[in-house]
């Protein structure tokens, strides 16, 4: 699955094929080795609290947003790529290990990064899969977080698999067969049904992956072959043990939405009309229950590619209001 990027195969790739760029940086953090970017000063008096920009995938990476907008951003922003994913180091490395990966992990990388970099408070701007590590970090670390913005976000997994069934469906031209009542009478008692799974699967059977996952996060083949030539020259592919990792933990099965009304700073939702994978259900529950102030762009999952002047714009107010 992908909330960053389309969905690259499982191909070998080496994460320290690039140089590190700028103030790029490999550091060793929470038990795993992080890379990010600091781009603009994190010392100037009465600066802004950063943005740290947490990518989608799971399992992409940070390049592509700084490199395709990062020039519009005028306040500092951390571009980090996460456990696993772009520049960083792989699962395997980690103390953790490759087998399992979970939210709580995620979250702590960002804290750990927070404490690395000495700030006081940060401004998490995540991306798909990214909007909920944005999210959980906002909960779970409301004195450090002056406001969180999500962009196309990803909150309940199930619904989100039903998506990808109905527009799996869709393309072939089937009536929609959902798996989920027959996966819950032969579940046996005491055991959770593994719903997500059964509809993804069915999903996947239908229409491949990437396929599908185009179909659902581009507005025309023009963005979709704009970001896919950013990740070509990146050679940044793989993130498949990133997904194979939280699979393993239940991805396909987790309802973040009872969380969102636990979170106590502001939440700004910045959506893209032709992104149906996000828009409207993920976003939905991000507004009815988190309180979330949204504005729809006419634009698909990367606002940025199709209009990056209205994107600039509810980004900015995003961070002003």
């Amino acid at each position: 699955m992908t909330g960053g990027s389309g969905d690259h195969d499982d191909l070998a790739y080496d994460p320290y094929a690039l140089p590190l760029e700028g103030e790029g940086q490999l550091e060793r953090l929470n038990g795993a080795d992080l890379y990010f970017e600091v781009a603009g000063s994190l010392d100037e008096e009465g600066a802004p609290a950063p943005l740290v920009f947490l990518h989608g995938g799971p399992g992409y990476n940070s390049h592509s947003f700084q490199a395709l907008f990062g020039e519009r951003l005028e306040r500092p922003v951390i571009y980090l790529d996460q456990r696993g994913s772009g520049r960083s180091g792989a699962l395997e490395d980690s103390e953790q290990g490759a087998e399992t990966l979970d939210l709580d992990t995620l979250v702590a990388d960002v804290e750990a990064l927070r404490e690395h970099l000495d700030l006081e408070r940060i401004v998490p701007l995540g991306h798909g899969f990214g909007a909920l590590i944005a999210l959980e970090y906002a909960r779970r670390h409301p004195t450090r977080t002056e406001r969180v913005v999500v962009i196309n976000p990803w909150v309940h997994f199930p619904d989100l698999a039903l998506t990808l069934l109905e527009e799996a469906s869709a393309l072939r031209s089937q009536a929609l067969d959902d798996p989920a009542a027959q996966v819950r009478a032969t579940t046996p008692e005491g055991q959770h049904p593994q719903v997500g799974s059964a509809r993804v699967e069915a999903a996947f059977n239908l229409v491949h992956a990437r396929d599908l996952l185009n179909a659902l996060h581009f507005r025309d083949p023009a963005s979709r072959m704009r970001l896919e030539f950013v990740d070509v020259e990146s050679q940044l592919t793989g993130g498949g043990e990133v997904q194979d990792a939280l699979v393993n933990q239940g991805l396909w099965e987790f309802e973040y939405a009872p969380f969102l009304s636990q979170i106590r700073r502001p939440v700004f939702v910045i959506a893209g009309a032709h992104d149906r994978s996000s828009y409207p259900e993920q976003v939905t529950w991000v507004a009815d229950l988190g309180g979330g102030d949204v504005t729809v762009l006419d634009t698909g999952h990367y606002p940025w590619l199709d209009d990056e002047d209205a994107f600039a714009e509810a980004l900015d107010e995003a961070l002003s209001r």
